[in-house]
């Protein structure tokens, strides 16, 4: 009766949940099942390889459905370098010489399908500030002469309205002006005027009429994209270097690209902005909004922006006294900084080297600056300029190189105003100290990084501020 008792009782007692259901199943089936595993496994993968500038490159093993910005984050991770909303991930044919910039929403793997298996197309990973300059400064990317409007809008619109017209589904304003064509299957090229609306890209076939029997389509844009000639005239005999083209998805050769060219920098950059708002409308615009925005499924890549290493992990010390200490104060800070700095200056030809001697620093400032990213040894004028256009026509961005008609001298490229503009570094010697100067000697320095980092906070002579420099990264 007793034991009848305690059984009664403990039956009494309500029945708690068990926590952990998926450890009590049969030993026959399998502990993890796949509804129990994240939904990221499930998904196909596949190995993509992307290049640098230097041509180093790296095999990453991705889901199929990854978008171009969740790679250059997983690289910006696996890398350590700093975010800026800059990285892209650029297609490159090398076989017809084109190239373009992956719109940070695509897919990579759509990409990749549109290649050809016998050509050696590439994925590289560089900067590109001209990304999402347009909605920054839209007056350098829509020139008056360009554009126009409906009939029915006022004819005074601002510039972030122009913006406004272009991300509508109603209305879009109206770009034209003469581009060189290519007719197919043909070598030569003819100087048409063209129109762009949202049904695609016309040309006239009477001048500049406009009337809807003399216009002729030329080209769609939604089962195509667009690349630039990287190659200038070379390949396609272009009559400028300003070329351009719609490449459809699913064309294996040359004979189905549509080949334009334009006379100068400032309108290929317009058409060229005006056909990836017209082809992904305000995809661009939450492309710009939220650059940390990725698909659902990559949640590792989903991170919160990176803050610089400097604000992560330094902070300022005082190591004068017996003990060193962390300054708080950030004024104290700076003024410390500013006068260990100057110390430094001054010591100049006391440094000592590892042997103890002094170190002669008129010497060590003629080669200091062949360590910095932004100095390019012994490069042509035209890889130069090839650099800086990879890395977007935006106002700052440059890099200094060896000058190859003076071997003594050096050369600051530049970009400003859509065009990229060179100026020679000449030395100067005086009481026997070896100077760098732009200005011929009214502005002096001891080596080209005083120099960069002097016309990093002013304009002085140059037509800008340098802000950017091209690097070349290794992964």
């Amino acid at each position: 009766n007793r034991r009848k008792k305690k059984d009664d009782s403990i039956l009494e007692i309500p029945s708690i949940p068990n926590p952990f259901p998926e450890l009590c199943c049969s030993p026959f089936t399998s502990v993890l099942s796949a509804s129990l595993l994240p939904k990221a496994t499930s998904r196909k993968k596949q190995v993509i390889k992307v290049y640098s500038e230097d041509d180093t490159s790296r095999a990453l093993e991705v889901p199929s459905d990854i978008t171009a910005r969740d790679v250059c984050q997983l690289l910006i991770l696996k890398n350590h370098y700093i975010d800026d909303h800059s990285w892209t991930l650029f297609e490159q044919l090398t076989h017809t010489g084109l190239g373009r910039a992956i719109e940070d929403h695509e897919l990579v793997m759509e990409v990749q399908s549109n290649w050809v298996m016998e050509e050696e197309n590439k994925l590289y990973f560089r900067k590109n500030y001209a990304k999402y300059e347009f909605f920054k400064n839209p007056l350098s990317f829509f020139p008056d002469h360009m554009i126009s409007f409906p009939s029915e809008t006022n004819a005074a619109v601002s510039h972030s309205g122009i913006l406004q017209m272009f991300l509508s589904s109603s209305t879009y304003p109206e770009i034209h002006g003469y581009l060189h064509a290519k007719e197919q299957g043909k070598k030569a090229w003819k100087k048409l005027y063209f129109l762009l609306r949202r049904s695609g890209l016309y040309f006239s076939t009477k001048g500049t009429s406009k009337e809807p029997r003399h216009l002729q389509f030329f080209c769609e844009f939604s089962n195509s994209d667009m690349y630039m000639s990287l190659t200038g005239k070379k390949i396609s005999g272009a009559p400028t270097n300003y070329g351009f083209c719609f490449k459809p998805n699913k064309s294996g050769g040359t004979r189905d690209l549509k080949q334009l060219c334009a006379d100068d920098e400032q309108s290929r950059t317009c058409w060229m902005t005006a056909v990836r708002l017209l082809k992904y409308g305000m995809q661009l615009y939450q492309n710009y909004m939220q650059p940390y925005q990725g698909r659902s499924g990559c949640s590792p890549l989903n991170i919160t922006p990176m803050r610089s290493i400097s604000e992560n992990s330094l902070v300022a010390m005082d190591f004068s006294g017996h003990r060193s200490r962390i300054i708080e104060n950030p004024t104290e800070a700076l003024s410390v900084a500013v006068e260990e700095g100057l110390a430094w200056r001054r010591r100049g030809c006391l440094r000592l080297n590892s042997h103890g001697s002094p170190i002669d620093m008129s010497n060590v400032g003629k080669s200091i600056h062949r360590s910095q990213s932004w100095f390019h040894h012994k490069i042509s004028r035209e890889e130069a300029q090839r650099l800086i256009l990879q890395h977007g026509l935006v106002d700052g961005v440059f890099l200094v190189r060896d000058s190859q008609s003076n071997p003594k001298t050096f050369v600051l490229s530049l970009s400003h105003g859509l065009k990229i503009k060179h100026f020679q570094i000449v030395p100067l010697e005086d009481d026997g100290k070896l100077f760098y100067t732009l200005d011929d000697g009214h502005t002096r320095f001891t080596d080209l990084i005083q120099l960069v980092e002097f016309y990093q906070l002013n304009k002085g002579v140059l037509p800008c501020k340098l802000k950017h420099y091209c690097a070349r990264i290794a992964l």
